[in-house]
């Protein structure tokens, strides 16, 4: 069988993510994660942390990506969110024209699945600050989604983001739930929250979409390898 190799561009603070990614695969004995960071450490909407999004830093991860002939490359992350989603679109134009590999993005697949199932109105659980979220809530109200309930953290520091207590996200998620919305994110690739989704599923009976397992959603489809066998991770990966 084939190999099939997915390249996956990574903020360097991130410790959740790349376990996460390689839990999911980890039953697809063809399929195999392959990650490059550059650098991100904080979030925010001053000039110095909206700096990290720069594209050439990134190009750079990609190129180093594609050497190892990788067959996609994913940006597993959430910064569109506030920079706007024309942000995503030309960076997976940029990673092409650059590396000649197809790119993706967590974002953007999000936006994919709930434009799929007619979703407009949504739930968002972040551990951002409050400027941070309010403009990923403008952001979707834009392209008329209607953000019902939200919950975040007020955090800065991106590696503090993957130590927010499980307990804690579950809280957050049981919240958001309340206002009985389409569907739920967990908005933010260094949040250890992608494994607790089969179970908030089954308490809630609303579909939660993790911005890590997104990413691998969308890159598997562009490979050609059908999501289903992706087991025990919910139900996004059920939309083949």
């Amino acid at each position: 069988m084939k190999r099939v190799l997915i390249g996956v561009l990574t903020p360097s603070s991130n410790t959740a993510l790349e376990p996460l990614t390689s839990a999911m695969l980890s039953g697809l004995h063809e399929v195999s994660a392959h990650f490059s960071r550059f650098r991100v450490t904080q979030i925010a909407l001053h000039a110095q942390a909206l700096g990290q999004f720069q594209v050439e830093p990134i190009l750079e991860a990609a190129r180093l990506l594609a050497d190892a002939r990788v067959d996609v490359i994913a940006w597993s992350g959430t910064s569109s969110g506030w920079l706007g989603f024309e942000a995503d679109q030309a960076l997976c134009e940029a990673v092409r024209k650059t590396t000649g590999v197809p790119c993706c993005t967590s974002v953007l697949a999000l936006n994919e699945l709930m434009q799929r199932r007619g979703v407009r109105r949504f739930g968002l659980v972040t551990p951002y600050l409050d400027e941070v979220q309010a403009a990923i809530v403008s952001q979707y109200a834009r392209h008329g989604l209607d953000c019902v309930a939200e919950q975040h953290l007020g955090l800065q520091e991106n590696f503090g983001f993957s130590e927010v207590p499980l307990d804690r996200l579950t809280g957050m998620v049981r919240t958001v739930a309340q206002a009985r919305p389409s569907c739920i994110t967990t908005f933010c690739t260094n949040l250890r929250a992608a494994h607790l989704v089969p179970a908030w599923e089954a308490e809630l009976g609303i579909p939660v979409y993790d911005t890590v397992s997104t990413a691998v959603w969308k890159a598997l489809r562009m490979c050609g390898v059908d999501t289903r066998r992706v087991q025990g991770w919910g139900s996004l990966f059920n939309h083949n």
